[in-house]
């Protein structure tokens, strides 16, 4: 294989307000968006000619990935105006498609190794994964390494064999990808009339993001394989253990105490006097006043976070302005997504550019939209919608 079809196109609903205003590709996990991982591992296993299929928010693709050129690839824009589905999606590349092909999802973190076998494979063929909760995906049948059907987000799963969305195809996948929204059903009709579609299962890393706080998991997992190095300036007084990564032009002040697995960006000024526990992304130019804990978050570039602040499993999007005292512990609640209402233990979950005056405690659970503003001491629960002023 030596050309490879990623499709990028999509919202990603669930994962609002992150995906208000980028792609779900986009989203950052262990400061480097989703897509990034993607591409340098297809980079890592030879596949260098890589067309991108587009379409909600694609000029932040644009903006970051480029020609591909920083990540030793050579990057194509094909634009799906209306994001249908992922068949629709394929078909908008039929010009562009080489004789054989492997496609991704962009939304799915893969490592290098989860494909090394796969890239070697003869079309058409589905990479498979054994996963704990298989009702969430598409889960695949297979007879003597032959898919027999694939079955999306079935009732009760027959197998936990699940569809990873990565595939090698023909040409002849565009028969059938014109007549369907979703690729899995292009294989199903292709299976129905006599074509054999391989299955290949992988033990290696494959992560979906599905809900806002499905960020904290991914982050933890690529986290817990970073590799330790310091740079800026780590003043006299401050405690690193386990693996700690730190960016250039960063200043981290005595008293600090750093806790790994734990990555901080470029331009930022942490402390002095500042805890950061395990399993904790900060991104650029972030500054964290003294006397401020974080643990388990995600926090995105530019924010600034007053002292004496607690946050717990939350994720914080770039731009914000949280002022003192404010406290994000977790706890076990009940969340609604989209007429979904799962149980999970989490934080907050709060959008770009919002501003947080002094002393506001937020319960665990709650989804802040985009740019909202809250006033000083102040309860929240809930969810707020975007733009929300709470006086």
């Amino acid at each position: 294989m030596k050309q490879a079809i990623v499709l990028a196109a999509g919202e990603g609903q669930r994962l609002r307000p992150f995906t208000v205003t980028r792609p779900k590709a986009m989203l950052s996990i262990a400061d480097k968006p989703i897509l990034q991982y993607v591409v340098e591992s297809l980079a890592q296993n030879g596949i260098r000619n890589i067309v991108f299929v587009v379409g909600y928010r694609k000029e932040q693709v644009y903006d970051y990935m480029g020609s591909g050129e920083q990540f030793g690839v050579d990057i194509t824009y094909v634009t799906q105006e209306a994001q249908l589905g992922t068949a629709h999606a394929l078909s908008q590349v039929r010009e562009e498609a080489e004789d054989e092909f492997l496609v991704l999802a962009g939304d799915n973190l893969i490592e290098a190794g989860t494909i090394t076998d796969f890239v070697q494979i003869k079309p058409e063929a589905v990479l498979v994964k054994r996963v704990d909760n298989p009702v969430r995906y598409g889960v695949v049948s297979i007879d003597r390494g032959e898919v027999k059907d694939i079955v999306e987000k079935p009732a009760e799963a027959g197998s936990n064999l699940v569809n990873t969305g990565v595939y090698a195809f023909t040409k002849d996948i565009f028969k059938f990808a014109e007549a369907v929204l979703d690729i899995p059903d292009a294989l199903n009709n292709m299976i129905a009339e006599g074509h054999n579609i391989s299955a290949l299962e992988t033990d290696g890393t494959w992560l979906d993001v599905v809900y806002p706080w499905d960020i904290l998991n991914l982050n933890d997992i690529v986290l817990q394989r970073m590799e330790a190095s310091v740079g800026g300036t780590i003043e006299a007084g401050v405690s690193l253990k386990g693996q700690v990564a730190v960016g250039e032009d960063t200043v981290v002040r005595s008293g600090t105490y750093l806790y790994g697995p734990v990555v901080i960006g470029s331009g930022c000024e942490i402390g002095p006097n500042v805890c950061i526990m395990p399993a904790t992304s900060i991104g650029d130019n972030v500054v964290i006043s003294p006397f401020t804990e974080i643990k388990n978050s995600v926090i995105g570039n530019d924010v600034t976070i007053g002292p004496g602040c607690i946050i717990e499993d939350s994720v914080i999007d770039k731009g914000c302005v949280i002022k003192a005292r404010f406290t994000a512990c977790a706890g076990e609640s009940e969340v609604r997504v989209n007429g979904e209402i799962p149980l999970v233990n989490v934080g907050a979950m709060m959008g770009e550019d919002c501003n947080v005056d002094n002393n506001v405690v937020v319960q665990p659970g709650v989804i802040i939209g985009n740019y909202c503003q809250i006033q000083m001491r102040k309860m929240i629960s809930g969810r707020l919608p975007d733009r929300s002023l709470v006086y």
